[in-house]
C-alpha cells in the first residue's frame, strides 16, 4: 500500500533551504496542516519548532521586505472596505495603510504570492508586502473583524433566549413573516444588546455609496462601532422594519414604529424606530427607551439639594402646572417620568398624551397622539378632563389651543406636567406670552419651571487635576470668593474604562425656578425674560451656567464640558 507524499509549501521549502527545518519535519507539518484543515504557518508555530518572531525575521531577510511590529499600529487608522474579509482570513494578511496607488499589506507568509496577487486583483492597487508576526497578525485581524462586524456567519452570540418582537403586543408572531435570515437576525440582536450594554441612547444604521456604518450615541456623542458589508443593508433594514410593523415595500417616505427586546421575564427594552430614505438606501435610527431610567429616582438625576426640594414641593401640590424645558435629547422625558413615578400611587389617576409614548409606566394611562387620525394633544386633553384625572402630562405644548386647555386644567384642580422647547426657564414664560396665552392665565397656573441640559460625567478612574488660570475661571462665571483654594477642577484623560474619552455617563445640569409672587407681578405687567431672569437671580435661582460651574467644583465634570453645554 503506497502512501501519498504531500509536496511541501513555499514557506516549508524556505525553512528547509535555510536549515531551520529538516525535510521530513516539513513534510510531517504540511501533512498535519492538511489533516487539521489549518494553514501550514499555524501548524508550524504551534509545533514550537520556530517562533513567530524568528519566522518573520527570516522571511524579511530572505526576500528583502521590511519587517514591522504590529504592536505599534493604531487599528483605527487601518483602511476599511479595501479588501474582502474572507480574502484576508484565507490568506492571513491585512491592509496596513494606503498611499496613492500603493496598498501596503501585512503578511506573515511572505511566500504566499497567490494571496498577494488576489489582493492586487481585488483592490486594483499596487501591492507592497510588509512582513509581520503571525500571532500579532491574527490578533489584529480578530480585532478588525470585531470592529467591523464583517464575519456575520461566525458570530457565536449567546442570545438564543433573546426575543425581538413588535412593540404592539397583539401580533407577536408577525415578526417572522418576511425576513428570517439567521445571520442578519443574530447580527441585529448583537448590535442591540451591545448598544444596551454600552449605555447608548440611539443606534444609527447609515448606508452610503461605498460603505455601510453603524454608530452609537453614547453620552451624547456619536461613535462608530461597525462597518458591516454593504450587501446586508437591505436585509438589515427589512428585518428592522418587519419587527417594527412598518411597510417593507415602501422605501420612498419616512416611517415610524416600535419594537421590543425581551431580555428576561422581568426585563424588556423598548425601541422607537425611525426610517429615512437617503440617496443610497434607508437610514434607520433606533432610540433606546429603557424603562428602568424612569425608576432611578430623583437623586440619580443630579439635582442639587435646594433644587430637589423646590421640585418636590411643586409636584406634590394639589394643582398647578410644572414645565420642563430644554433642547431635544436633554433628558426632559426622563425627568417628567421620574416625577410621575414618584406620584404614581393606587389612589391617583394619571393620564399622559405623548408623541409618541417613550417609556411604558404601569399604572399610568398613556395615549399616543395621532394627528392623521385627528387625535391631537388638544383633543386628548379634552378627553382626559372627562376621565376624572388627578395628574395630566402633555408631551409638548405646541400651540395656543393646547396651552389654553392645559392651563384651564391646572386652574380647575389638576396637576399638569408638560414641556416646551426654550433655552432657559425665564424665556419659557415669554414664549407662552408670544403664543397668545393671557398673562393672568400664566400667573395663575404655572408654579415651577425647570430648564435642563445633559453634560458628560468625568471618568472616576482616570480624571486628573486641571491647571486652569484664575482669569479663565473668572471669565467662565466664578467669583473671586469662589477661588478660595478649597476645590480642584479636573480634566478628562482617557482609559480602558471610558474607552479613551475621559468621560463615563452623563449628569443633569438644572435651573429650577419656582414662580414667586414677584415674578407673577412681572408677568402681569408684560415684563421681559430679562426682568424675570433678574428677579430669579435675586431670589437665589442659579442659571444653567452657574449650576454647571457647581458641578465642576464638585469634581463631577470638566469646565470645557460645562462651557459647551451651557453656551450663553
Amino acid at each position: 500500500m503506497s502512501t501519498t507524499t504531500v509536496p511541501i509549501s513555499g514557506l516549508a521549502r524556505l525553512l528547509v533551504q535555510h536549515g531551520r527545518l529538516v525535510e521530513s519535519d516539513a513534510e510531517a507539518l504540511q501533512q498535519s496542516a492538511n489533516n487539521n484543515k489549518t494553514s501550514f504557518i499555524e501548524q508550524l508555530i504551534s509545533s514550537r519548532k520556530i517562533s513567530a518572531k524568528e519566522l518573520a525575521e527570516l522571511g524579511a531577510q530572505a526576500f528583502g521586505y521590511p519587517l514591522f511590529d504590529l504592536d505599534k499600529i493604531d487599528s483605527s487608522y487601518i483602511p476599511t472596505g479595501v479588501l474582502d474579509p474572507k480574502l484576508m482570513q484565507a490568506n492571513r494578511l491585512v491592509p496596513l495603510f494606503k498611499r496613492g496607488s500603493k496598498l501596503f499589506v501585512g503578511i506573515s507568509d511572505i511566500t504566499n504570492l497567490q494571496g498577494l496577487e488576489e489582493v492586487r486583483f481585488q483592490s486594483g492597487l499596487q501591492v507592497e508586502p510588509i512582513v509581520v508576526e503571525d500571532g500579532k497578525l491574527a490578533a489584529l485581524m480578530g480585532k478588525l473583524f470585531e470592529q467591523s462586524g464583517a464575519s456575520l456567519k461566525d458570530l457565536n452570540v449567546d442570545e438564543a433566549d433573546l426575543d425581538i418582537r413588535t412593540g404592539e403586543e397583539e401580533q407577536p408572531d408577525a415578526i417572522n413573516a418576511d425576513v428570517d435570515d439567521a445571520p442578519v437576525v443574530k447580527y441585529l440582536q448583537k448590535i442591540l444588546l451591545d448598544a444596551i450594554n454600552a449605555g447608548a441612547s440611539d443606534i444609527h444604521f447609515e448606508p452610503y455609496e461605498k460603505f455601510y456604518r453603524i454608530r452609537y450615541r453614547q453620552d451624547g456623542v456619536l461613535r462608530e462601532v461597525a462597518q458591516p458589508p454593504l450587501a446586508i443593508k437591505e436585509k438589515l433594514a427589512s428585518r428592522i422594519k418587519v419587527i417594527s410593523k412598518l411597510d417593507i415595500s415602501e422605501k420612498r417616505i419616512p416611517q415610524d414604529g416600535r419594537m421590543k427586546l425581551v431580555l428576561s421575564k422581568s426585563r424588556a427594552i423598548d425601541f422607537r424606530v425611525s426610517t429615512l430614505p437617503t440617496l443610497h438606501g434607508e437610514k434607520i435610527c433606533i432610540r433606546i427607551l429603557d424603562p428602568t431610567s424612569a425608576t432611578l429616582g430623583i437623586d440619580a438625576l443630579g439635582y442639587d439639594p435646594d433644587q430637589k426640594a423646590a421640585l418636590m414641593a411643586a409636584i406634590t401640590r394639589p394643582y398647578g402646572m410644572v414645565l420642563v424645558t430644554g433642547p431635544t435629547g436633554s433628558g426632559k422625558t426622563v425627568s417628567l417620568y421620574t416625577c410621575l413615578n414618584i406620584l404614581n400611587e393606587p389612589g391617583i389617576n394619571i393620564s399622559t398624551a405623548e408623541d409618541p409614548a417613550e417609556i411604558n409606566l404601569p399604572g399610568v394611562n398613556q395615549v399616543n397622539v395621532n394627528d392623521k387620525a385627528g387625535l391631537t394633544f388638544s383633543v386628548a386633553l379634552k378627553a382626559f378632563l372627562r376621565q376624572d384625572p388627578d395628574i395630566i402630562m402633555v408631551g409638548e405644548i405646541r400651540d395656543l389651543e393646547t396651552a389654553d386647555i392645559a392651563i384651564k386644567a391646572a386652574q380647575t384642580g389638576h396637576m399638569v406636567f408638560s414641556t416646551l422647547h426654550t433655552n432657559d426657564a425665564p424665556t419659557t414664560l415669554t414664549r407662552m406670552l408670544n403664543m397668545g396665552v393671557a398673562p393672568f392665565n400664566i400667573a395663575s397656573s404655572v408654579i415651577l419651571i425647570t430648564a435642563q441640559r445633559l453634560a458628560r460625567r468625568l471618568c472616576s478612574q482616570c480624571k486628573a487635576p486641571a491647571d486652569i488660570p484664575p482669569e479663565a475661571l473668572l471669565d467662565a462665571g466664578y467669583t473671586e470668593a469662589d477661588l478660595d483654594g478649597t476645590w480642584q477642577p479636573y480634566r478628562p484623560v482617557g482609559c480602558d474604562v471610558c474607552k479613551g474619552t475621559g468621560y463615563k455617563g452623563r449628569l443633569g445640569i438644572y435651573q429650577v425656578m419656582p414662580i414667586s409672587d414677584e415674578m407673577n407681578r412681572i408677568i402681569m405687567k408684560n415684563g421681559t425674560a430679562i426682568d424675570i431672569a433678574d428677579q430669579a437671580r435675586a431670589e437665589g435661582v442659579r442659571d444653567l451656567r452657574h449650576s454647571g460651574l457647581l458641578k465642576v467644583k464638585q469634581g463631577l465634570t470638566s469646565l470645557e464640558e460645562v462651557m459647551a453645554v451651557t453656551n450663553e
